[in-house]
């Protein structure tokens, strides 16, 4: 018996935009997120940010047809100079969204969205210097119960 995606499992597309508003809103109160995360963006910030979370674990590809893939992610976020804590920060936010969404309180679920997220973090950031560049038809990266899928992936 197979097990149903990370997106299926979490509740599909309505738990996913819980949580991308949810996550949000725990960043816009945190005292260094809050700066990045209060100037006004796209107008369906949360919207998208869901739309591509929703993807990555194994949703369908609207983000990738409407945004861009994950090129366009990283492109948005490319030479910002984040500070050193704000990585953690940001997955301390996605954690605790998860319990403000009423996501499943399960720990194989608990512990692959937080594993994805210290890998996300990770690769946002590496773009972080000012002079980066990213490359472009870059897919967006999918996350199963076995972590990133594929070597081509990202």
């Amino acid at each position: 018996m197979s097990r149903p995606s990370i997106f299926e499992f979490a509740g599909g597309e309505s738990a996913f935009l819980a949580l991308a508003a949810a996550h949000h809103e725990r960043c816009l109160a945190d005292p260094v997120l809050n700066h990045p995360f209060s100037h006004p963006g796209h107008p369906q910030h949360v919207a998208r940010l869901a739309g591509y979370w929703a993807e990555v674990f194994g949703g369908p590809a609207l983000y990738s047809l409407s945004c861009g893939g994950h090129s366009a992610m990283l492109d948005i976020h490319a030479g910002a100079g984040a500070q050193d804590d704000l990585g953690e920060r940001f997955i301390r936010c996605f954690v605790q969204a998860a319990d403000d969404a009423g996501l499943p309180d399960d720990t194989d679920f608990r512990a692959v969205l937080r594993s994805y997220m210290e890998w996300a973090v990770r690769d946002v950031l590496a773009y972080s210097p000012r002079d980066s560049q990213v490359a472009p038809g870059l897919p967006v990266p999918r996350w199963s119960w076995d972590g990133l899928q594929g070597t081509d992936a990202v």
